[in-house]
């Protein structure tokens, strides 16, 4: 939720305190489940699971609630939030929302000043710039010190609130220690969380089954919000398989297994990227990988591909190949 005109909505530390107050009592009153926050200058992100199927009411009153008392201590009248807040439903299966609170977390450091604005970003994920050291401390620093934000909380660098709930991102991540390195690994190796980067404009993430139940659930989203795409069209598994297979010039089954092979890190990276498949469903039709594995794949050929500028423009090219095939 953005503040209408892109204005600041937070204007000193009382006023976050106040919507902090206000977001534990809406848990309250709504039965809400916050999993992650973090508010900026002119907008905020929730993570929340809605267990009651109340969202627009629960975010109505958080936003006249904080609006009414924002304008009542500035002395202003009309709006202070831009239009109807953007939702974006999440599978609960697989390393979605794990993904997501990282995309939700990094908002404070992702900002040109730190060398991680939006192009910034990118060409440092591409490996076309070397994180600066001190930036990267700089980095590390604001992530941690950033008052506003549940990464605190999950990091152990702060005591966690009441209604917030931290067990089920922590589970999936290992715990505390392991959720502070994965985390910090998007900082620290230039890496960009860039499957989420367009999540705003999606009204569901997630695999395959989940988009084909989501889309009977949220028609009354995609009519209140034409300008949203309802998902990035999926490209099947068997088709990132024989593009991979084209370039290496031999079958999967020759490559799948080969310990270390670009090749089979390439399908899961491709097909994490672009399949609407969760971990476990990529796992499956990889020939059997525990998720957790296909998970470190994933993020160890990232960071493959910041070092390796050939790999790195195959992996585009392909990219470009399966964006044409949507067309």
């Amino acid at each position: 939720s953005r503040g209408i005109e892109r204005r600041t909505i937070f204007l000193e530390d009382s006023f976050c305190l106040h919507f902090l107050d206000l977001l534990g009592e809406m848990s309250q009153r709504y039965a809400l489940e916050v999993h992650a926050y973090v508010l900026m200058g002119n907008h905020y992100h929730l993570i929340v699971r809605t267990p009651e199927a109340n969202l627009s009411a629960a975010m109505q009153w958080l936003n006249v609630s904080y609006g009414a008392w924002f304008n009542a201590k500035c002395q202003r009248v009309g709006h202070l939030f831009q239009g109807r807040f953007r939702s974006t439903l999440v599978d609960g299966g697989g390393a979605w929302l794990l993904d997501l609170s990282a995309y939700v977390h990094l908002n404070p450091v992702r900002v040109a000043a730190l060398g991680l604005g939006k192009h910034a970003n990118k060409a440092e994920s591409k490996g076309l710039v070397n994180p600066n050291p001190s930036k990267i401390e700089m980095r590390l620093k604001k992530l941690r010190d950033h008052r506003w934000s549940s990464y605190r909380a999950y990091g152990n660098y702060a005591k966690t609130p009441p209604w917030l709930f931290t067990e089920e991102i922590l589970q999936r991540s290992g715990g505390r220690a392991k959720y502070r390195r994965y985390v910090q690994g998007y900082v620290t190796r230039g890496l960009d969380p860039d499957e989420f980067s367009g999540v705003a404009e999606r009204v569901a993430v997630g695999g395959r089954a989940f988009l084909e139940k989501a889309k009977t659930m949220v028609s009354s989203i995609s009519d209140e919000q034409p300008d949203r795409s309802f998902v990035t069209r999926n490209i099947s598994f068997e088709r990132i398989v024989a593009l991979v297979e084209k370039e290496r010039g031999e079958p999967w089954g020759d490559f799948c297994n080969r310990y270390g092979d670009w090749g089979c890190a390439m399908v899961l990276y491709l097909a994490r990227m672009r399949s609407g498949l969760s971990l476990r469903e990529i796992g499956e039709y990889a020939g059997g990988m525990d998720y957790k594995n296909v998970s470190t794949s994933v993020r160890r050929f990232k960071t493959r591909l910041t070092r390796e500028p050939v790999l790195r423009k195959l992996s585009e090219k392909l990219m470009k190949t399966m964006t044409n095939d949507e067309t």
